[in-house]
């Protein structure tokens, strides 16, 4: 009888071992299917021709509330938005990006170059109004820490801005990665950008300087009434940049969109 008892409690703890190694399996691919659904909600999205990642900000941890440093140069309602181009240029294109959003790296590197020839060619001015909600639905820190470095580098100038902007979207990591969360890693990658690296830049990037402006500009997209990022609209009208094949516009296909729109 003894035996028998010392046989049953092996079994018993064995049993245990399984379900306990069978629950962590469930949790893991729960956490897999959450990464997946997160790229599949894109993907939907992108193939149904609306913009490419859908919006889960309902709770960011950083409220923006309080007294905050505000970059020289920001425009807008609390300096929340950056306007790059000339002031009086007739149109005004508004762009709405989260650093980490794949699909916005994907319009960045696809028509980028033209949205920025035409803003620097009088046709627009561009006005940015950066998210960071990928940190909610993906994890980490990466969308405010990159939203806080484009704010130390707005400080130093718009121009400095924009080429760590286009730096930030050629080296955007994978969506499961939060390199941008790294400030050593975004001080190597503004050292791209000729004259940015001051010590002021590196100072205000390594200190946080401008987290608070970070979510304040993440709360006023929150609230923009904007549902995905890439967002763009031209005098308030949304142009479609990503295509029904899920591809983003051609500089080409972009420069066409606009003429259109404006007339030209």
């Amino acid at each position: 009888m003894p035996s028998t008892h010392k046989s049953a409690k092996n079994v018993t703890a064995r049993e245990r071992l399984k379900q306990a190694q069978q629950a962590e399996a469930l949790r893991a691919k729960r956490r897999r299917t959450l990464t997946i659904g997160i790229s599949v909600v894109a993907a939907v999205a992108v193939i149904a021709g609306g913009t490419a990642l859908a919006v889960n900000a309902s709770k960011n941890s950083d409220s923006g509330s309080g007294t905050v440093a505000v970059p020289a140069n920001a425009s807008g309602p609390d300096g929340t938005v950056v306007v790059y181009g000339k002031a009086d240029a007739p149109h005004t294109l508004a762009v709405y990006e989260d650093f980490r959003c794949p699909v916005c790296e994907s319009f960045e590197t696809s028509a980028g170059p033209a949205v920025k020839e035409l803003a620097d060619q009088g046709q627009y001015k561009i006005e940015y109004h950066l998210a960071a909600f990928l940190d909610n639905n993906l994890g980490g820190k990466g969308s405010r820490t990159a939203l806080a470095a484009a704010g130390a580098a707005l400080n130093e100038g718009v121009d400095k801005f924009k080429a760590f902007h286009d730096v930030l979207y050629a080296n955007q990591p994978s969506e499961r990665e939060d390199a941008f969360g790294d400030v050593n890693h975004i001080l190597d990658l503004a050292g791209q950008v000729p004259g940015l690296k001051t010590e002021a830049f590196t100072k205000a990037v390594t200190e946080g300087t401008y987290k608070g402006w970070a979510a304040k500009v993440a709360g006023a997209f929150n609230k923009s009434g904007v549902s995905g990022t890439p967002t763009v609209k031209l005098d308030g009208k949304t142009l479609d940049v990503i295509g029904k094949d899920g591809k983003a516009l051609t500089g080409d296909q972009f420069s066409t969109l606009v003429k259109q729109s404006i007339g030209g």
